[in-house]
């Protein structure tokens, strides 16, 4: 339960007034110091406030209609088991409150310290493997040099970062929704949930009850990148929400890294474009460390499923053979066949050794790649 609930009101008001945007919120914050003398103040003393409109004022001002509705979502936060920050406590995200318009409410289960660095990673929800095990591979690296990998919660990519931050026992993440906290979106993730509230929170600025409705993704992703010194893009198609995110990232001033893939993969274009527009093309975890170094604290062991494999499984040479004609981009048996000039058996049964050594992956549709050493 919160303490003092009484002075969490008259921002649950606010919050719930509506036309009145985040970006409003900060601006009568700046002026006003509380929400309880921006609630008390005066029609000509809030027409005074820059970029605060005439219609948002008569809003204000007409605040009492919309107080039973905003004491009723008090309660309803008092008896679950949420916390929530507002904008001018000491512990709301620093990185977070230089935005032009933060969420005046952060509601969150689970736990975080608000001074541990964040990086964000983001892509794809329909990632290839290559996508999926590098933001793995990225998050747990990351966390073990004392970073909180902060992403979405979606599938694909984000789910990989959140899961790669997990697999370092001392690593914590930070999911942000966009939906209310009694909504775990997609419910796929609901094991995922369970155990980033245990290493980590997961986080929303809207009313636990909030429907996971298309327009509140834009408006999360903006936390995203808020929350972080610096912002990783895996895999995005040309078009996709994790451009919005790194898009953001710059406009708030803060680093955009992109992972490059292949020019025949449509989830490559993305990332392209972005290292086009300035992006710092990420080869490895150091290529980040290189520009956020003043943010790294090692605390961490690395985990043991990042490490080299040590012992290498032999190969024959038809394995051998097979093998070079692989890579991390997933090739149908018919393309390995053809280009390594060996018969159908031969391959199929090469690539079942190799599946079963641990060195390659199989794909749906008959489709294979190495894995990342």
């Amino acid at each position: 339960m919160m303490p003092c609930p009484d002075t969490y009101l008259p921002w649950f008001l606010l919050a719930e007034l509506p036309g009145l945007s985040p970006r409003a919120i900060k601006n009568l914050i700046q002026c006003f110091k509380t929400p309880d003398a921006i609630l008390k103040a005066s029609k000509t003393q809030l027409l005074s406030v820059p970029d605060i409109s005439a219609k948002v004022v008569k809003i204000l001002l007409e605040q009492k209609t919309f107080e039973p509705v905003a004491q009723k979502r008090l309660a309803q936060v008092q008896n679950s088991e949420y916390r929530v920050l507002v904008l001018t406590d000491p512990e709301y995200p620093a990185l977070l409150k230089e935005i032009p318009d933060p969420p005046a409410l952060l509601f969150y289960d689970g736990t975080f310290d608000p001074n541990t660095p964040c990086i964000s990673i983001v892509g794809s929800r329909n990632a290839t493997r290559y996508g999926i095990d590098t933001a793995r591979y990225l998050a747990g690296r990351l966390t073990a040099l004392g970073f909180t990998i902060v992403s979405g919660m979606a599938l694909g990519i984000d789910t990989a970062a959140h899961k790669g931050a997990l697999e370092n026992d001392a690593g914590q993440t930070l999911a942000v929704l966009g939906s209310g906290l009694d909504y775990i979106y997609p419910r796929h993730n609901r094991p995922l949930y369970s155990r980033i509230r245990k290493q980590g929170a997961v986080v929303s600025e809207f009313f636990p009850d909030t429907a996971p409705l298309p327009a509140n993704f834009p408006r999360r992703n903006r936390i995203i990148a808020g929350l972080s010194c610096g912002t990783v893009v895996v895999e995005a198609a040309r078009k996709s929400g994790s451009l919005i995110t790194a898009r953001l990232a710059g406009e708030y001033n803060r680093e955009v890294f992109a992972v490059p893939g292949s020019i025949k993969s449509s989830k490559s274009r993305g990332t392209h474009h972005l290292i086009k527009q300035g992006a710092r093309l990420i080869e490895n975890e150091m290529d980040i460390i290189d520009e956020l170094a003043q943010f790294v604290h090692v605390t961490h062991k690395t985990p043991a499923a990042f490490e080299p494999i040590k012992n290498k499984p032999t190969m024959d040479k038809i394995q051998t053979m097979v093998y070079k004609h692989l890579d991390l981009y997933p090739e149908h048996i018919d393309r390995i066949t053809a280009s390594s000039g060996l018969t159908s058996a031969q391959v199929s049964a090469a690539l079942l050794d190799l599946e079963l050594s641990g060195l390659i992956v199989r794909h749906s549709g008959n489709k294979f790649s190495i894995l990342e050493e």
